[in-house]
Parts: C-alpha cells; sequence; structure tokens
C-alpha cells in the first residue's frame, strides 16, 4: 500500500485491533437463545456500546427491536452542514456449527498462516473493527468530514427482521445521506469489489403427514405412504437434472451483466471435491448472482443411528429459496408454497409455513458515492480498479433502508470475501484486507464530504 498518512494510522492501529477483535469474537452472540445464553449477546452489544462512547458518539444506546434482540446505535457529530453517512455492521454470528471441525477453538481469535480465525472474524465483528479502524485514523489526521450514524444489528444472521421493524418504526433514526453497508467482501481477496446487488430470499417449513403413526415396515411396508418418502420426493422436484432450481411459474434464465467467475475458480473457492459437478446452467455467476437457488438446510427424520424398522408417519424440513434483484420475494413464496403444495404425492397431507423472508437489492452504481468509493479504493488497492460483483446471500436491511431513504446512496464493502469461509468452519479474517479496507472507508469518507 502506497504511504500516506491514514493508511500509516490504520497500520499502527492494527495490533489494538486484533487485541479488541479478539475480545469481541470471545461472545457466543448467536442470536438463537434456545442454543446459546442472551447474555452472550448482550455481553457482545455492551461491548460495542463502550467502544462508541470511547470514540465519542453522542446518544448510544442499545435498542429493544421487536425480535427481542438488541441493536447499538451511536451518533458522532460532524462539522455543521456536513452530509450524514450511515455505517452498518452486526454483531450476531451463525453457530459454530460442528465444533470438531474447527482447528482451533470457534470462539478464541487464532492466528495461522497469516489469517485470523474465530467465528465472526469476517461476518461480520471484523465490520465493526473496520469501521472503527477508518474513524480513528481519520481523527487521528484531522478530523471526521462528516456526520456519522452507527448501528450494530443484534440478529441479522437470524432474518428475523427486529432491526427493519424498528427501522421501519423509527424512520428518522438512520436517516443518511449514504450508507455503508459493512457486512460483503471483495470478490478475492486483494481485488477491490463493491457488492451491487443482493438476492433475496424466503425460508419456509414444509411438514407432510401420511399415518396416525409410524408403523412396522415389514407387516405395513410397500402400501402405506411413507411421509419421509414422500418428502424426499417433493424436495426433488424443486430441482432439475442437472441440479438448476426449478419452482413452478419461477423463471431461473437470467444472466449476469458484471465481473465474470471463472469456473475452476469457483471450484477453488467452493472447495468442490475432484471429480464433482457443479450443479445448474449457464455462467457461475449467473447461476449465484442473477438466478433463484433453493436449499434444503435440514430434516427432521430419524437419525442412522437408533433408526427401527418403521414406515414413517411424518416428515418435516426447512427450505430456502434466494430470488435475485427483480423478483419480488413475497411472490416467490407463493410460487414456492403452491409448489410444494401440488408436488406432494400420494395424496400427503403438507403444511407450509413461512419462517423468514427478505426482498432483493440492486444498488445504482452511477452516483457520487460509487465515485467516490472508486477512488478510495484505488489508493487503498495500488494498480486495482474496483470492480463491481453480485452476492447469492441477503441483507433484507438494504431494502427497508432503500425505502425509507430513497435518496440514500448505499454501498455494500466488507470482508467476507471467498478464503473467508463465512457460515462454515474455521472462518477466518485476513488482517490485510481489514487494513487495506480501513484505509479504503476512512478515504472514502474524506472524499465524500468533498464530492
Amino acid at each position: 500500500m502506497s504511504s500516506n498518512p491514514v493508511a500509516e494510522t490504520v497500520s499502527s492501529l492494527m495490533p489494538r485491533a486484533k487485541e479488541e477483535l479478539t475480545a469481541l469474537v470471545a461472545f457466543k452472540s448467536v442470536a438463537d437463545f434456545d442454543q446459546f445464553p442472551r447474555s452472550e449477546s448482550v455481553g457482545a452489544a455492551n461491548w460495542i456500546a463502550a467502544a462508541l462512547r470511547a470514540e465519542g458518539f453522542q446518544d448510544v444506546d442499545l435498542l429493544d427491536t421487536p425480535d427481542g434482540t438488541q441493536s447499538v446505535y451511536g451518533y458522532l457529530p460532524g462539522p455543521e452542514g456536513a452530509r450524514t453517512v450511515l455505517l452498518y455492521a452486526h454483531y450476531d454470528v451463525q453457530p459454530p456449527l460442528d465444533e470438531a471441525g474447527w482447528v482451533t477453538p470457534p470462539f478464541e481469535l487464532t492466528e495461522r498462516d497469516g489469517r485470523w480465525y474465530g467465528r465472526g472474524a469476517a461476518d461480520c465483528k471484523g465490520g465493526v473493527l473496520m469501521h472503527l479502524l477508518a474513524l480513528r485514523a481519520l481523527k487521528a489526521n484531522g478530523g471526521v468530514p462528516v456526520h456519522v450514524k452507527f448501528i450494530a444489528e443484534g440478529s441479522e444472521e437470524q432474518g428475523t427482521g427486529g432491526l427493519e421493524r424498528y427501522a421501519e418504526q423509527h424512520p428518522e433514526l438512520l436517516a443518511a445521506d449514504t450508507v455503508v453497508i459493512g457486512d460483503a467482501g471483495n470478490f478475492r481477496a486483494g481485488l477491490p469489489t463493491v457488492t451491487s446487488t443482493l438476492r433475496g430470499m424466503t425460508l419456509v417449513r414444509v411438514k407432510v403427514d401420511t399415518l396416525e403413526g409410524n408403523l412396522h415396515s415389514g407387516q405395513f411396508g410397500g402400501a402405506a405412504p411413507d411421509a419421509l418418502a414422500a418428502l424426499i420426493r417433493v424436495l426433488d422436484s424443486l430441482r432439475a437434472e442437472d441440479g438448476s432450481t426449478t419452482v413452478d411459474g419461477l423463471a431461473a434464465d437470467s444472466a449476469w451483466e458484471g465481473l465474470a467467475y471463472d469456473e475452476e475458480q469457483f471450484r477453488r473457492d467452493a472447495r468442490v471435491l475432484d471429480g464433482v459437478e457443479l450443479i445448474g446452467s449457464g455462467a457461475v455467476a449467473d447461476r449465484i448472482w442473477a438466478r433463484p437457488a433453493v436449499t434444503v438446510l435440514g430434516i427432521d427424520c430419524p437419525p442412522v443411528v437408533g433408526a427401527t424398522p418403521s414406515v414413517q408417519a411424518s416428515a418435516r424440513a426447512l427450505i430456502s429459496l434466494r430470488v435475485p434483484p427483480g423478483v419480488d420475494a413475497a411472490e416467490a413464496t407463493k410460487l414456492l408454497q403452491t409448489h410444494l403444495e401440488t408436488r406432494t404425492p400420494w395424496g400427503a397431507r403438507v403444511a407450509v409455513e413461512q419462517i423468514g423472508q427478505g426482498q432483493a437489492f440492486r444498488a445504482d452504481t452511477g452516483s457520487p458515492a460509487y465515485q467516490a468509493m472508486a477512488d478510495a479504493m484505488a489508493v487503498a488497492y495500488p494498480g486495482q480498479e474496483m470492480q463491481y460483483a453480485g452476492q447469492g446471500g441477503s441483507i433484507p436491511l438494504c431494502n427497508t433502508l432503500a425505502a425509507l431513504y430513497p435518496r440514500a446512496e448505499i454501498l455494500l464493502i466488507g470482508l467476507s470475501e471467498p478464503e473467508a469461509q463465512i457460515h462454515a468452519v474455521n472462518e477466518s479474517v485476513s488482517p490485510e484486507e481489514l487494513e487495506r479496507l480501513s484505509v479504503a472507508e476512512a478515504l472514502f469518507l474524506r472524499n465524500y464530504a468533498a464530492s
């Protein structure tokens, strides 16, 4: 990175950032309080609130959102007449999954092979540190030239919509000229990228019932309708032979216009086993950014160990459907529900329950804020031009903010590049990415204030 005062300041702050990220990662802040203590999330929220107060933020508060979680808010005033920028991150994290699969404990930040490992290191506790580093660098080099609102969500990973509903009930709170969402990531480490689209999503639970109770498979198997077999058949109907998503009535042929994703690179990023084919058709970018994608997240059925020779009377599954920009998530939910109901075989009883939903998002990349970010990233990543990419994941808050503040510019950056392996075991963050993106954000705020 070419030498400049902001970059030098961020570099000097990195040891402190590692200590702080270590402290923040240590909180088991999974916003599923049936699995993890609420006190862990409260502890993480209080840590962030204290960090904001230490940086001079005013009106720091823990907002009780309608889903029973807390989001952390603070306001840092800038020069009179300056623009207002909202900085977003979330402190809740995904469960660690199989802890035995982690090389080091998931809630202990551990340095290994030049990366920092721990649940939430990249998604998105590292985003909290990115924002703090950018602001500290500006304070040390002439001051923060904009008004800053800071919001750290407490339930983004659960998709329960607490912060969206709170923002709708208090529309003045998060109003800003520009929003920087620190929950995305570069296309690959070292390539500066702004995420310009997000797929929306719907989450449903489907339950199939066929019998009043389980039956002996020897006595009744062959004629008694098996609920688990019926569920497997209806789940299979959601995919074509090549693995493409096939929900009746839902278009699945859109093309991505923008950064290409090399198929071999994708195989490496996704860690696809040798000899296993990718699913779907078209370019990789089409499949993951521009088309719907269904995933069976879980099935309730007897485990192999301890299973008895029984015809199953009931079975359930949790299904996620990602939808691209241009597709209404509510309409996609209706199509998915109808598909599941009509494709369930043998007259089995089927019930579909919606669990969560979020709309897709498309940014206005021609806005002044995008030019200010492009200029900033050119300094933070010398010799690299800022790229535009899509993201298969969903951040429902983006659409809420776009609806509440239609004139606001929304940019998505962050630390979740492919090597970070977010949501998987052994999640990690690149300290080099944290440093460069913190520099980029600081320079963006300076450029934007002057534009």
